[in-house]
């Protein structure tokens, strides 16, 4: 019958595979055959004929031990474990080695026994998909077969042994800190956040590290976390010097592609709150009419200039309300094949949900899988991932008038402590009435809690409320007694987070 079709298999480059194997140990390079399929992550399963995924599976087994790949030890092997007659006796295996007359288009051979088991790979996830979808009862919800089989697609082809060996992680570690040496001081590794004090504490937000925004309701996590997207996004630093913005000097001005989920603000707020913001325009004052004929025409000048710069910039939101964490990883890794974003951004945490731990009626749970999966999206794609957190109101009734914020005041989960990389506690002191600087309208302090690799404490900037909007903030250079000489007072190892934390 023609409607039951045989899955795409190439038997004959199969063999020749194998034979490449059992050849090579007679070639100077031992082997050579045989890390091409382990780099090219070739496993039994690429096999479509049961006695060449055997054999295969005994040659791994083989390398593993570090014996020799010859047919003798293969065939010694296959007996010992009562597989030889399986797969054909000694005569199926000399068959390989007299059918492959050479190993030179080993590379050839293994890159289509890897298209054949992709073919059928995508045949299998798609007859998965299939089915969910006749099965409404244990799928009553369209859009969450709809997010199984885009994560399900997406991660075909993508291996897992991401193993870097050791004498390349060494030289990678000696070329950055070799950088160091001839850097003027505005150089650092990871992305600018566009407020130049805190990207001297942070030295930049490194790749593959989960960073959290936390905070109180309406104090700003959503402002800041939109100004170093916008940062990131356009290269340019957050506060006007010279009549504009100037660029990121650490890496002369580069734009990144930053993708944005916005779980609790749709996508017009958000870009009308951008526009705003960068425009220096009060939409308070705007929307009462309040604003003088000359302001608003002045407001109109900077409103076409911010609109023309932000049009340009790659920045990417779904604004998508409910997400399931694992559809979110799955827009993330595509956004990342597609427009190769560098900086991700999750507003906010305790908005998202995850399927798999809905059924244990545990927030806590629910909480720690999410933080975990934001953790392990961040490794994966090898891009900071930025995402804003609630905080309990522990802060406000322990009695400390400054209500300083701590991490365990991290809502609904510990778990969000524990993942996090670098986790920012911001605080407005003009919002609580005994703070000694509540008077200080603009003063927010953003409390570098954690840093996983680097230094931790408090960093001052100043929040424009009118405009939504951080900025960078004079230092307050208060010189300790004693202390005689025009350098910086050096820190002490109060001042560094133990790395291993």
């Amino acid at each position: 019958m023609d409607s039951i079709k045989t899955p795409p298999n190439n038997v004959e480059a199969e063999r020749a595979v194998l034979g490449s194997i059992l050849l090579d140990t007679t070639g100077r390079s031992e082997d050579r055959v045989m890390d091409l399929c382990l780099t090219g992550a070739v496993t039994p399963e690429t096999f479509y004929d049961p006695k060449n995924r055997a054999i295969y599976a005994a040659m791994v087994s083989l390398n593993r031990l570090g014996k020799p790949l010859d047919a003798l030890v293969l065939i010694e092997h296959l007996r010992a474990d009562g597989k030889l007659e399986a797969v054909g006796g000694v005569g199926y295996i000399e068959s390989l080695i007299d059918q492959t007359p050479t190993t030179a288009h080993a590379e050839h051979y293994i890159g289509i026994i890897r298209g054949k088991h992709l073919r059928r790979t995508m045949i299998d996830r798609a007859t998965e998909v299939v089915g969910k979808c006749f099965d409404e009862k244990e799928y009553p919800d369209p859009q969450t077969v709809l997010g199984e089989a885009e994560k399900s697609f997406l991660e075909i082809g993508v291996t897992n042994d991401k193993t870097m060996s050791w004498d390349a992680a060494i030289d990678d570690s000696f070329h950055r800190i070799n950088a160091m040496f001839t850097a003027d001081g505005n150089t650092f590794e990871g992305l600018s956040t566009g407020l130049k004090h805190l990207d001297e504490k942070l030295q930049g937000l490194k790749n593959s590290e989960m960073i959290v925004i936390a905070a109180r309701p309406s104090v700003g996590k959503t402002s800041l976390a939109m100004n170093i997207a916008e940062s990131c996004a356009l290269g340019q630093m957050l506060t006007l010097s010279g009549g504009g913005y100037p660029p990121v000097k650490s890496d002369g001005g580069k734009r990144h592609p930053v993708m944005i989920f916005s779980l609790e603000m749709p996508v017009e707020a958000l870009t009308k709150r951008m526009v705003a913001g960068r425009a220096h325009i009060n939409m308070w004052r705007l929307n009462r009419n309040i604003c003088a004929k000359d302001e608003k025409q002045r407001l109109m000048g900077n409103l076409f200039t911010a609109v023309s710069e932000l049009k340009g910039a790659p920045i990417y939101v779904d604004d998508s309300a409910g997400l399931d964490i694992m559809d979110l990883r799955a827009r993330a890794r595509r956004a990342k094949k597609q427009w190769g974003i560098e900086l991700v951004v999750i507003d906010y945490l305790q908005l998202c949900t995850c399927r798999e731990a809905a059924r244990q009626a545990s927030r806590q749970i629910e909480v720690s899988m999410i933080s975990q999966q934001i953790k392990a999206m961040a490794k994966e794609l090898k891009i900071p991932v930025i995402v804003l957190s609630q905080l309990s109101r522990a802060n406000e009734q322990r009695g400390d008038r400054f209500e300083k914020p701590k991490l365990s005041d991290l809502r609904d989960s510990g778990a969000i402590e524990q993942d996090a990389d670098v986790v920012f506690l911001l605080r407005r002191p003009s919002r609580n009435a005994a703070d000694p600087e509540s008077s200080d309208e603009h003063l927010a302090i953003i409390d570098v809690a954690k840093n996983r690799n680097g230094e931790i404490g408090e960093v001052r900037a100043n929040f424009v409320r009118e405009y939504v909007r951080f900025e960078d903030r004079p230092l307050e250079v208060k010189e300790p007694e004693g202390f005689q000489t025009s350098e910086p007072p050096p820190f002490g190892p109060e001042h560094f987070q133990d790395p291993l934390i």
